[in-house]
């Protein structure tokens, strides 16, 4: 089971508080800030599994904070905000969160969304033990990328280092593990973010824009992540695995 550490910017008092006990009584760590200069502070000096974010804060927009945190922190981040409009989460998506809650919300429906987001990564404190699994982690070469499942990495052959958020990892892996195959939109998400909660039409569309992105795929011309009409998507280049190092 993992010790979730958990980072959570949100600055009403009693959504904390209630927040604070229900995670707690989950087994998992909670961290408490509540404006983004604090956030951004115990970011520098520690490590979390996830952070939780409301939008509307004291000090700054939230949606331009998103992409300062992740310049320090590389884990999962959900937002949680009174902003209900489909606009509101596709742009807490486009700028870089991996899901987005609606206030108000069940506190079960938060913890499946923090194990969803943290599914296939090592908790804080497993990382610091280091992992006794016998399974080898795998690199996966493709195209001019490598991508190294046990540091979570994606780099070029050139040796440049490209950034992925949690989700677009577990995306890609999904991607990888499959290759040949055309993965239905409700599959990846359900693969990616589980099964108990609703999903919103556009959320793996934009994950899998922003995956496309970084790996110079035009859709036009694919190359790596085919469009396959009225299903999804498919994983088309070619990939050599190896163990990793």
């Amino acid at each position: 089971m993992k010790n979730y550490n958990i980072l959570s910017l949100e600055d009403d008092e009693n959504l904390a508080l209630v927040m604070l006990h229900y995670l707690e009584d989950e087994g998992m760590k909670l961290t408490q800030v509540t404006t983004g200069a604090d956030c951004l502070a115990k970011l520098k000096d520690n490590s979390f599994d996830i952070i939780l974010m409301d939008l509307g804060l004291p000090d700054v927009d939230g949606l331009t904070l998103i992409p300062q945190i992740k310049q320090l922190h590389n884990g999962a981040i959900i937002v949680i905000s009174g902003k209900t409009s489909t606009t509101d989460r596709i742009v807490g998506l486009e700028m870089g969160a991996d899901d987005y809650m609606t206030k108000p919300f069940e506190m079960r429906e938060l913890v499946a969304r923090i194990k969803a987001n943290t599914r296939h990564r090592p908790s804080t404190n497993e990382t610091l033990k280091g992992n006794d699994s016998s399974e080898q982690p795998q690199t996966y070469a493709f195209g001019d990328w490598i991508y190294d499942a046990s540091k979570l990495s994606l780099s070029k052959t050139s040796g440049e280092i490209v950034e992925l958020t949690s989700g677009e990892c577990e995306l890609l892996e999904l991607f990888l593990k499959s290759k040949g195959r055309a993965l239905s939109r409700e599959y990846l998400f359900e693969q990616t973010r589980g099964d108990n909660f609703d999903s919103y039409d556009r959320s793996i569309d934009i994950q899998v824009t922003r995956l496309r992105k970084k790996l110079n795929d035009d859709p036009a011309h694919a190359h790596i992540i085919k469009t396959v009409r009225g299903v999804g998507y498919m994983f088309i280049a070619d990939i050599e695995v190896k163990a990793a190092a």
